[in-house]
């Protein structure tokens, strides 16, 4: 069968099993398996594939088929300028993380060596994008999944990048500082929405890493305790809680809070910064 008609059959299956872009996700799924870009099989249309080809593409296709996220189909995920490996035990990097870390780099621009706290690293993409793209900073990234810690240590290796992972619980406070910046996308879905969500979360996504009654709370009073004073607190939030996020933080002590799109033009970025340390 050839690139072309294999692409077609594909991207039919995946739009009958509800994919939300089966086109992409077939010419993602065949360029992995055929070792290519994407862009790439425009280029060879009439390439026949070999049987082993078409046995290993089978078998990734029937996953996503089951709405497996193609990051966890494919085993890696691209995340502003990284390639991260990802599977179950971590959430698949988002677009609008990617506008946390923007956000984490302005406010450490002009810092020699950056003491940075990313809280619930699970694949540890926040802190490794800080790493890579802030030289000096010195980035901790702290979980209470084992399994994420795991992650995110294959992925500071690959990438060649010095992080920290530390196993930590979030709700027994945070790590002595003074840290100059504290970030975290903090399990932010209500339980009673979790159902609503798509299958590729609902179903395959680590609940915990989901659903965290008072973790954002927990992150924005710890924080307070070990940033120093002028440190700041980056924090991604539901869509629709940015008003009630940067008014808990303005209840809290914190100054110059500010809300930050995403790509998509939601509020979904809270910031401030703290004048002292309690």
């Amino acid at each position: 069968m050839t690139v072309a008609a294999t692409l077609a059959r594909i991207s039919d299956r995946l739009a009958v099993a509800g994919c939300e872009s089966p086109r992409v996700d077939a010419e993602l799924v065949l360029a992995y398996v055929l070792g290519t870009s994407r862009s790439a099989l425009s280029a060879v249309p009439d390439r026949e594939l070999c049987s082993e080809e078409l046995v290993e593409l089978e078998r990734l296709v029937a996953r996503r088929e089951r709405r497996e996220p193609l990051a966890y189909v494919l085993g890696e995920w691209g995340f502003r300028r990284l390639s991260l490996k990802v599977d179950p035990r971590v959430l698949v990097p988002r677009p609008e993380t990617e506008v946390v870390v923007e956000r984490c780099l302005a406010l450490v621009t002009g810092l020699e060596e950056p003491r940075v706290l990313d809280v619930g690293t699970g694949s540890g993409a926040i802190a490794l994008a800080i790493a890579d793209e802030q030289p000096g900073a010195r980035v901790t990234g702290i979980d209470s999944s084992a399994g994420a810690l795991d992650v995110a240590r294959r992925n500071a290796l690959d990438l060649n990048l010095v992080v920290d992972f530390v196993a930590w619980d979030l709700f027994a406070g945070l790590p002595a500082g003074p840290w100059d910046l504290v970030v975290s996308n903090p399990p932010y879905v209500r339980a009673d929405e979790i159902e609503l969500l798509e299958p590729e979360v609902r179903d395959w996504e680590p609940r915990a890493a989901l659903v965290g009654d008072g973790a954002t709370l927990a992150v924005v009073r710890g924080a307070r305790n070990v940033l120093r004073a002028g440190g700041a607190l980056v924090l991604e939030v539901a869509d629709g809680d940015a008003g009630r996020v940067s008014e808990l933080l303005r209840e809290l002590g914190y100054s110059e809070v500010m809300v930050t799109q995403d790509l998509a033009g939601r509020d979904r970025i809270v910031e401030g910064v703290t004048t002292s340390a309690d």
